[in-house]
């Protein structure tokens, strides 16, 4: 299963997505097509072209199977664009194994994968080389939605020793990265001085490129070469197929241009965003001045506890004083008397005052907070607002002509193709549509009879392609096909006719 998008060139806005062949996007339709494992296109669909693949899968495949009754379709490969985990866990529980590839920012390393076993050849070279190598493994991706239900697939690791990538550092235990100089010596650390000279950095670590090939299958091994093979096999009959022929009958080009006015999906999941920020804007801010309430009702209760201490420290502070002088003490012992005992009731009152501070800085930053807060609410409201200043109607084509044409041309790539691996030599087993055009467009005789229809085709001007054309119509006789009403149909080569003898016949009187 795959999906392709056509660009659609107009003066309104309609819904728009990546078009892969021009790496941009553009207003497109989607198409979604379904191939067999030669890759004969069998069902196609037509859709917006801001659908995502993953958003018409289930529909799809249940419309198909409607159509054609050969009971549910139990197993397929998909892009890499399918590769969601939660797309997947609800194919799996329609009881469908999907086959597909990670996506590479869903593993790191060969430390992702558990249950890793040996590597054996997948691919060699003309030398003999290994160039591929695969084994089996195991991944379990986490589930947002179900996290006591993560999903674990099965996977075809490929290591392709052609490529490597840079390993990447494991910096999760390094509390400071690594200075640019460690790999020198001590004596060749001294950069700044004049004489100093430059050496090469060391080569980063590289390591071969891991392909992985994941599974929804459930069973307890898995061949890593089958699977892996299965995949690949992917590219060649179904992208090529694509490319080979269904463009070059005309998939490109639309049909229908009917519009019908409908919400802009690019604004309104702008407006959504915003309107959540916003909402999440007032609860916080709300949430600051509840913090800031709190903080100075607690900054006054530690002041006047503060104070309160204070008053009395100071005057049992005062009244030591008085009986010290009372007792008529040297000056220097009184006055280091009257230091201790004040160093002790600061002692006593300082934690009060760091609690009160702290209590004053609370309330003074979660001000600070819920005014930045309400700061980015007027953002907010003002970015809205343009947003709708600056929303454009947006269109959705009326994609049924498109669809019936679409249908029309996959049946006739698949016709082409049957013709080619039925009649065909050979050696035409995987040529592509341009090269079987020539014999679609011969000219002809057709003549009817009473059980057969005879059809003559002028040869080629080229003695190659005659000799096929004489195979050609040689395996068409050997098993005729009946049209529908019924006659036999046969073919037949019209004799060449030399220029230079047709000349002389010309010449004798």
């Amino acid at each position: 299963m795959d999906g392709h998008r056509k660009p659609v060139y107009s003066k309104v806005l309609i819904p728009r997505g990546l078009i892969g062949r021009l790496g941009v996007v553009l207003g497109c339709r989607a198409l979604l097509l379904l191939h067999d494992e030669y890759g004969h296109p069998l069902f196609v669909t037509t859709h917006r072209g801001d659908q995502h693949l993953t958003a018409g899968v289930s529909a799809f495949l249940a419309r198909y199977e409607q159509h054609t009754g050969n009971g549910q379709v139990a197993r397929m490969s998909v892009d890499r664009e399918d590769m969601a985990t939660e797309f997947l866990a609800s194919l799996h529980a329609q009881g469908r194994c999907v086959i597909t590839i990670l996506q590479t920012n869903q593993y790191r390393g060969l430390s992702t994968f558990s249950e890793v076993g040996t590597f054996v050849p997948l691919s060699i070279d003309a030398h003999g080389q290994v160039i591929r190598e695969v084994a089996p493994a195991r991944i379990t991706l986490p589930r947002e939605d179900h996290p006591d239900a993560p999903l674990c697939l099965q996977v075809a690791l490929i290591r392709d020793l052609r490529r490597t990538v840079p390993v990447r550092p494991d910096t999760e235990g390094a509390e400071v990265p690594p200075r640019w100089d460690n790999d020198l010596l001590p004596d060749e650390r001294i950069w700044w001085r004049e004489d100093w000279q430059a050496t090469a950095a060391p080569a980063q670590a590289t390591t071969a490129k891991l392909i992985p090939i994941v599974t929804t299958e459930e069973t307890p091994t898995v061949d890593a070469v089958e699977l892996a093979r299965t995949y690949i096999h992917r590219w060649p009959a179904q992208e090529n197929i694509i490319k080979d022929y269904l463009r070059p009958l005309g998939l490109d080009t639309n049909h229908g241009f009917a519009k019908v006015a409908v919400e802009n999906s690019e604004v309104a999941k702008r407006r959504t965003h915003l309107e959540q920020r916003l909402a999440r804007l007032k609860q916080w801010a709300q949430s600051a001045g509840k913090r800031e309430t709190q903080a100075s009702r607690r900054r006054e209760r530690l002041r006047t506890v503060y104070n309160q201490r204070s008053k009395e420290s100071y005057r049992d502070l005062w009244e030591y004083q008085l009986s010290l002088e009372e007792q008529d003490l040297p000056d220097y012992v009184f006055r280091r008397k009257l230091k201790e005992r004040k160093a002790e009731i600061d002692a006593e009152l300082e934690p009060l005052r760091i609690k009160e501070w702290h209590a004053y800085e609370q309330c003074n930053s979660e001000f600070r907070t819920r005014e930045r807060y309400c700061k980015e609410q007027r953002e907010v409201l003002r970015a809205l607002e343009d947003l709708k200043e600056k929303e454009r109607s947006m269109y959705e084509l009326d994609n049924r002509k498109d669809q019936v044409m679409t249908v029309c041309k996959v049946a006739l790539a698949n016709l082409a193709m049957w013709v080619r691996d039925q009649y065909f030599p050979a050696s035409y087993a995987q040529v592509t549509w341009k090269r079987l055009l020539p014999f679609f467009q011969l000219p002809g005789t057709i003549t009817h009879h009473a059980q057969m229809v005879q059809v003559e085709l002028h040869p080629f001007n080229d003695r190659a392609l005659n000799r096929d054309l004489a195979a050609l119509c040689e395996r068409v006789n050997q098993a005729p096909p009946r049209l529908p009403d019924g006659h036999l149909l046969t073919f037949t080569l019209r004799p060449s006719c030399c220029i230079l003898a047709a000349q002389k016949k010309a010449k004798i009187p």
